[in-house]
């Protein structure tokens, strides 16, 4: 087989691939507050009930969606978070490992 058309058939396999892994991240379960990741990083489905006086790096702005971690299309309602195995965390959230994202 010449490489070109070994090339085009692993391109197409890795694509496929690609789109599997999406979809399951897609499919994954919605982050429970009451689970103990969520608990200890102070995460909430609406950043407007951060229990501020507990965490007072939080500034008015911050959420899931601005933040590095969040791995949704802009404008997506929810999506995975590495922090927390890939489960799905609300666009509108908040917990204590915000970190803006850049760009």
């Amino acid at each position: 087989m010449n490489s070109r058309r070994l090339f085009i058939r692993l391109t197409v396999l890795g694509g496929a691939a690609l789109l599997a892994a999406r979809e399951a991240l897609a499919d994954a379960p919605v982050l429970d507050e009451k689970d103990p990741q969520a608990v200890a990083l102070g995460y909430v489905a609406d950043a407007a009930r951060v229990n501020k006086a507990k965490y007072p790096a939080y500034t008015a702005g911050q959420a899931c969606s601005n933040c590095q971690f969040y791995q949704g299309k802009a404008g997506s309602p929810m999506a995975p978070c590495p922090l927390y195995g890939g489960k799905q965390v609300a666009a509108k959230g908040w917990c204590s490992a915000y970190a803006k994202k850049v760009g």
